[in-house]
């Protein structure tokens, strides 16, 4: 019988950081070799290790929501590969994995494309190393692969199964082509796809090495009590909380196919250091493309509960275990095949807020108004007048933050299961034949209280020399962020036209295939978020800085 390996906390810890640090290596690999600005500029990407089991060791603090699809692509693995005492016989050195499609291969939208790469010791897989990377076009009816008006998943772009890119360390070039085909801008995909390839390989050789410093035993061990104290420590948290059944409802603006006032619906069962997240009740799946998958749905949960109850916890499979999760099959929130899902981040950023609000009486000092509860897209396409070659410009914009108990919300930025960048304007005008005639916060956006939320963003865009499509996804559109503890509601965002002549046409909540030509001006604006606490209660000197900043609006 073999000895339990001996492994102290001193030793987890330096491992831990071992692991993460090679996330954060190849997260920057990616960054730096990606061609497209929505990862080089944008870091619409994430890196993780998973173990053979297909427990989620270390994920790199990128965007929350892409745990989803790294453990989805994981789950996939092990059903399809694995075989007896976790050993993957059909797997080889060198072989690299690829897969997006949410109801087949664990995906959570086809735009975020899964690699992996087995790490062996001996003869045997002993972990994963794995990104993911949301391309800016994976085809399908509309560029950028992100508007509505989409009724099934065929339609949103290039579905990948899970299959191998690479075959004992050859890239089967037939697959590539394949690939590579089915998309618009072909040479951006080639080369975010080989940042990607890359980071895989970067990955595997920095894992390899701690594996031969340390020893195949101790890494497991290791792997073993990181998913163990961090489960520990987070039932902790929980147990920290009142016992009992929080709710709220929250409702989305629409699918833009007919369906409006869309529930969300969650009771939250705390009971000692248990946890239950039930959606029941909430909308069916709708013929548009707001749906989501049971995968996003835990990820919304698993990183909400973090984020309120213990932001600093290590992100890995132990937080993840912490969470029970109902979900009813056929809901918004657990779509069935051939459910549409390309914008369903909007819908999670939506569950977060409800997350939030249903446990807000339990932890008040904690708990923060609704930020955006959106993930505002904005696609240009066209044909670049200077190269004549065709672009594709995919942007989600920052929105507002939802106030606290101690602070304003932060203007601007990505909220939650997001974690971008807003893409600057010297990018946009250098790299696509647009102008960015206006860029700013939007006064009176931030909902007012003792503490203001966040203002929205306003961009105003125009072609340069060519006439171009535009594509949009929006929410928060009709409902506004809600306030908390007393405090109002944030402002709403809306897609516009300003045609030529002054005329101002007012879009639906998400447009596509609007046709704008050099003299019109696409008009952006981005909800704010909500307030927290009476806003009678609010400092003077807040309100003294809030008159020079602009924020009161007019």
């Amino acid at each position: 019988m073999t000895e339990p390996i001996s492994i102290d906390p001193i030793e987890i810890e330096i491992l831990r950081n071992a692991c993460l640090s090679i996330t954060d290596e190849t997260f920057a690999s990616l960054t730096k070799s990606a061609f497209s600005t929505n990862i080089k500029e944008r870091k619409d990407h994430s890196t993780a290790i998973v173990d053979a089991r297909g427990r989620l060791i270390a994920q790199t603090m990128a965007s929350p929501i892409h745990i989803a699809s790294m453990t989805g692509l994981m789950e996939t693995m092990l059903a399809r590969y694995g075989g007896p005492e976790g050993n993957f016989p059909e797997v080889d050195p060198g072989d690299i994995f690829i897969a997006n499609d949410p109801h087949v291969a664990g995906g959570t939208h086809l735009p975020d494309v899964n690699m992996a790469i087995p790490v062996f010791s001996g003869d045997r897989i002993r972990a994963f190393v794995c990104n993911i990377a949301h391309h800016a076009d994976i085809g399908g009816t509309v560029p950028g692969s992100m508007a509505g008006g989409m009724r099934e998943i065929f339609q949103e772009g290039l579905r990948i199964p899970l299959i191998r890119l690479f075959r004992k360390g050859v890239l089967q070039q037939d697959i590539f082509d394949l690939l590579l085909l089915n998309v618009r801008v072909p040479q951006e995909r080639r080369g975010d796809y080989n940042a990607q390839i890359a980071g895989c390989h970067l990955g595997a050789k920095r894992l390899a090495e701690v594996i031969e410093t340390w020893g195949i035993a101790k890494i497991e061990a290791a792997f073993g009590e990181i998913i163990a104290r961090t489960e520990a420590r987070m039932r902790q948290a929980v147990a920290g909380l009142p016992d009992g059944t929080y709710r709220f409802d929250d409702v989305m603006d629409d699918d833009r196919l007919g369906t409006t006032d869309i529930p969300i619906k969650l009771a939250v069962a705390i009971s000692g250091d248990r946890i239950r997240f039930d959606w029941t009740g909430s909308a069916p799946q709708v013929a548009g493309n707001i749906n989501v998958t049971l995968n996003a749905t835990v990820a919304a949960c698993v990183y909400a509960l973090q984020a309120l109850v213990d932001p600093d916890c290590p992100n890995n499979q132990g937080v993840i275990d912490v969470a029970e999760v109902v979900a009813p099959e056929g809901t918004i929130v657990n779509a069935r095949f051939p459910a549409p899902v390309a914008a369903r981040m909007h819908t999670c950023q939506r569950m977060v807020d409800a997350v939030i609000g249903a446990l807000a009486p339990a932890l008040p000092e904690r708990a923060i108004a609704a930020g955006n509860g959106a993930n505002t897209t904005a696609v240009f396409s066209g044909t670049d007048p200077r190269t004549g070659e065709a672009y594709v410009y995919l942007e989600t914009l920052g929105c507002g933050h939802g106030a606290r108990a101690t602070h304003d919300g932060k203007d601007g930025v990505q909220v939650s299961l997001t974690n971008t960048s807003n893409l600057p304007v010297e990018a946009i005008e250098l790299e696509y034949p647009l102008m960015v005639e206006a860029y700013g916060l939007i006064p009176g956006s931030g909902g007012p209280g003792r503490h203001r939320g966040g203002m929205g963003l306003r961009r105003v865009v125009r072609p340069v020399g060519h006439d171009c499509n535009f594509n949009g996804a929006g929410e928060r559109f009709t409902y506004r962020p809600w306030g908390v503890f007393g405090g109002g509601p944030g402002g709403m965002g809306r897609f516009a036209i300003a045609r030529a002549g002054g005329r101002e046409e007012v879009l639906e909540t998400k447009p596509s295939g609007v046709r704008i030509s050099p003299a019109d001006r696409v008009i952006v604006e981005t909800p704010g978020a909500g307030g927290y606490g009476p806003p009678e209660d609010r400092a003077p000197e807040d309100l003294a800085r809030d008159r020079i900043a602009g924020k009161t609006g007019t």
